[in-house]
């Protein structure tokens, strides 16, 4: 599993294509070769980055649905709407499809976040709006969803 850290800002030219910095293509060197999928988000009005080997990781994870049962095959339908495989090109530019754009408004500023294993693609201003509306709750939020663990119950000390 990739582990990806930092948050990055970059432009979105006219075609909608980003130069990655050189520190997140450093990270990212080990799957660059493999592609990505970029998809919708899923809470937020951004876009998800996956490298491939953890999009497949998260297909194999889908697939265990039973697609009998119709809120498995809505979910599936949303979470796989609007998905597209990408690529760096040669000048190591990641082009981002245009209803993926519209979806997310992406329009020039964009910020580049690590999200684990995954990248969040935002328009800068939607990610300034979200991560300071999420500053106020950060701390109540911490405490529910960290607080519970006990010490190397999940490899966190």
């Amino acid at each position: 599993m990739i582990s990806l850290i930092g948050t990055y800002e970059c432009k979105a030219d006219i075609k909608g294509r980003l130069m990655l910095s050189s520190a997140l293509k450093k990270q990212l060197a080990p799957v660059l070769q493999e592609g990505f999928v970029l998809k919708r988000g899923v809470f937020q009005s951004c876009l998800e980055l996956y490298p491939m080997s953890e999009w497949n990781a998260m297909m194999a994870k889908v697939n265990k649905l039973n697609r009998f049962v119709k809120k498995n095959n809505d979910f599936i339908r949303r979470f796989t709407a609007g998905v597209k495989m990408v690529e760096l090109d040669a000048s190591g530019r990641l082009l981002i499809p245009n209803d993926l754009q519209k979806f997310a408004g992406i329009t020039k500023e964009v910020v580049l976040s690590s999200a684990v294993n995954i990248i969040e693609v935002w328009d800068k201003e939607k990610y300034e709006i979200t991560i300071d509306a999420a500053a106020v709750d950060f701390g109540e939020l911490a405490e529910q969803v960290m607080g519970n663990l006990m010490d190397g119950e999940d490899g966190i000390s």
